[in-house]
């Protein structure tokens, strides 16, 4: 079953808005089973949206498309199908209801251009979307499926995952279906994790089964696709695939499923342990607090932490002595086990982890380039840091200490012998 994606909006042309949606919907379709064919990003042109959908329905079974349901003038995508379809444009009553009624409670008049949002297609089933005021429309036209969405994202995926998921599964239920499953690793590059941990996956690959390593500054996603007419079907398939990775790369595995994040796989260690954490920053900015914080309930194991950009605010609030500072620096080791233990104490938690370095773009220096980081580990029972190099990339510097930090911390509650990346602890 074949699928295409027209994303509409000229702000998505010119660079205003990055086209996120087309990415996550592409994602959503490969692992329902159908083949994407092709993306389409067009503009807010009447005549270029009618043409760039009738030949995207002719030559899929699906088409997605986001964008230009608004209630301005430059939303054309409507009156486009409207044209193509040789359509009426009638009013939903339950919308426009449903619309008023929102607006109504926002305490926001009620407008002409607000009235078209409640305007559907006579030839279209509508998609009720309760999380904006732009419904959704289902055509089939043309030997084919279309959805029209909204462009706003968490309106396109409400849309996507409560009405059209289950229609196009209807059409996939006697067709073989595609199936992914999602191992997820952490601390160590893509390169090494598959040619020196999982080695040739060629033997366990049969019957069209794929294996994918998708590489982010937290970690590294495998993964595993395959066909069939089952769930059943489909993971006789990937199982042996997925057996033999955690065989080679066992506690390097953090866990499985395509949103799972370290901060997730972290959280559920220091739960479990009923241990809790503090974390001192300079170089991250907040950021590992930020991600540690970004699960529901981190408030059971993460007590707070301290943002100590200034070398005035390491003394004052971390008490990191002045001739410390002086010595050796801020982005030193003595600095990151110091930062580490005071806050432990501070906060009175079981650990404390600390970051600072040189996120860039300037302030290196011969003996300390942009990149440089140490992280402070601190518990009764170990006191270390890790220095490492990351890039000239002031963000990437900054995630990737914060994933390394994460997974230190990881590494220590499972006891496990090596170090994010082969790093090696220097001992307080």
């Amino acid at each position: 079953m074949k699928a295409e994606i027209v994303s509409i909006g000229n702000e998505l042309l010119i660079g205003d808005t990055v086209n996120t949606n087309a990415s996550w919907i592409g994602q959503l379709l490969t692992e329902e089973g159908l083949d994407v064919t092709a993306v389409h990003t067009i503009g807010d042109d009447l005549e270029v949206v009618k043409e760039t959908i009738r030949r995207s329905m002719e030559r899929s079974d699906l088409v997605i498309s986001t964008g230009g349901l608004g209630p301005t003038h430059d939303d054309v995508t409507k009156k486009a199908l409207q044209e193509l379809f040789d359509a009426e444009m009638v009013v939903d009553e339950s919308v426009l209801n449903f619309v008023k009624k929102m607006f109504e409670k926002r305490n926001i008049p009620f407008t002409k251009s607000n009235y078209h949002q409640a305007e559907v297609l006579n030839n279209a089933e509508v998609l009720f979307n309760t999380q904006g005021t732009a419904p959704g429309l289902w055509f089939e036209e043309l030997n084919s499926s279309l959805a029209v969405l909204p462009g706003v994202p968490f309106e396109m995926k409400h849309l996507m995952r409560e009405k059209v998921l289950p229609k196009f599964r209807e059409k996939l239920q006697n067709q073989e279906y595609r199936r992914s499953r999602y191992l997820v690793t952490a601390g160590i590059g893509e390169s090494t994790l598959s040619d020196s941990i999982i080695g040739d996956l060629a033997p366990f690959l049969q019957n069209g089964t794929t294996v994918a390593y998708l590489p982010s500054p937290y970690g590294v996603r495998i993964r595993i696709t395959s066909a069939g007419r089952s769930v059943e079907e489909i993971e006789q398939k990937i199982s042996p695939v997925a057996d033999h990775i955690y065989e080679k790369a066992g506690s390097l595995l953090i866990g499985e499923g395509k949103e799972l994040s370290l901060s997730e796989a972290l959280g559920k260690e220091l739960r479990k342990k009923e241990m809790t954490i503090a974390t001192a920053e300079s170089c991250t900015g907040g950021l590992l607090s930020s991600t540690l914080t970004d699960v529901p309930g981190s408030s059971d194991y993460t007590m707070g932490g301290i943002i100590a950009y200034s070398n005035n605010i390491k003394e004052q609030e971390l008490n990191i002595s002045a001739s410390t500072l002086e010595k050796h620096g801020a982005v030193s080791k003595p600095v990151a086990l110091q930062m580490a233990r005071n806050v432990a104490e501070k906060f009175g938690t079981d650990i404390g982890v600390s970051a600072t370095g040189i996120a860039g773009p300037g302030g290196g220096t011969e003996d300390k380039p942009v990149g440089t980081v140490w992280i402070g580990f601190w518990s009764e029972e170990k006191h270390f840091a890790l220095k490492t190099i990351f890039t000239k990339d002031r963000l990437q510097n900054k995630e990737r200490t914060v994933a390394v930090a994460m997974e230190t911390v990881r590494r220590v509650l499972l006891d496990m012998e090596t170090m994010p990346y082969g790093l090696e602890p220097e001992w307080a």
